[in-house]
C-alpha cells in the first residue's frame, strides 16, 4: 500500500505546482497536523483515496473550517483495506494552546482507546502529531515527546510510527526515518512516502 504521509508544512509540489494525476498512485493519505484545512480539502478532491487527519498544537481553526471530506480519526482507532490505524493529535502543553496535552492527560487518551485497540486486533500505524519521548523529540517544552506513546511503541509493536511537529532541519536536526525494534517511526514533516507490504503482496 502506497501511502503519502504529511505534516507541518504544505507541499508545493502538491499545491503550487500541482499537475493532474500526481496524486493518483496513493491509497492513503495520512496527516499528523498543522497543515491549512484548504489544503487537507484540496488533496483529498485532486486524490483517489481518503484522508485521515490528527490535530497539530496550530489546528484549533479546523473547529471553525474542518477540512471538507477529509475523516477525522482522533483517538479513534479506524480499519482502512486491512489496516489498522490509532490516531491521537496534539503536542505537549507549553502554553495552554488548543490540542495541548501533559503527560498524564495523553496517558490517559491512550488507555481509553484500549478496548478500540483490542477490539480490533491491534494497532497497525499510530498517527500522532507529537514524537514519543526520546526517539526524535526535542528538549524545549514545546517538542517533548510524550512518554506514553514510546511505551505504546515497545508494548504493542506497531508496524509504524507516523508524527509531525519536529522540523528536521530545526536547531537539533533529527531524522526522517528511524527504526526501533519492530517499528519504523516516519517524521512526516511537509511529505514522506511509505510503500508498505501487505498480506498477500
Amino acid at each position: 500500500m502506497k501511502i503519502l504521509a504529511i505534516s507541518d508544512i504544505e507541499s508545493k509540489a502538491y499545491w503550487d505546482f500541482y499537475r493532474p494525476g500526481m496524486l493518483d498512485e496513493f491509497d492513503l493519505i495520512l496527516s499528523a497536523g498543522d497543515l491549512d484545512p484548504a489544503y487537507l480539502e484540496f488533496l483529498v478532491t485532486m486524490a483517489k483515496c481518503p484522508v485521515f487527519y490528527v490535530h497539530g498544537n496550530h489546528d484549533g481553526r479546523y473547529e471553525q473550517t474542518p477540512p471538507g471530506g477529509c475523516e477525522c480519526i482522533e483517538d479513534r482507532v479506524v480499519e482502512y483495506q486491512g489496516l489498522r490505524i490509532l490516531g491521537l493529535g496534539g503536542s505537549h502543553r507549553y502554553n495552554g494552546g488548543p490540542h495541548q496535552y501533559t503527560q498524564k492527560e495523553m496517558r490517559q487518551r491512550l488507555q481509553r482507546t484500549r478496548l478500540q485497540q483490542k477490539k480490533a486486533g491491534g494497532v497497525d500505524i499510530l498517527l500522532t502529531h507529537a514524537p514519543a519521548r526520546g526517539f526524535g523529540d526535542g528538549e524545549d517544552p514545546c517538542h517533548e515527546g510524550f512518554d506514553c506513546f514510546r511505551e505504546f511503541l515497545t508494548a504493542k509493536k506497531p508496524r509504524v510510527f507516523i508524527h509531525g511537529h519536529v522540523h528536521p532541519d530545526g536547531v537539533k536536526r533529527t531524522p526522517r526515518k528511524m527504526i526501533i525494534e519492530n517499528t519504523m517511526i516516519i517524521n512526516a514533516y511537509e511529505r514522506y512516502l511509505l510503500d508498505l507490504e501487505m498480506p498477500g503482496d
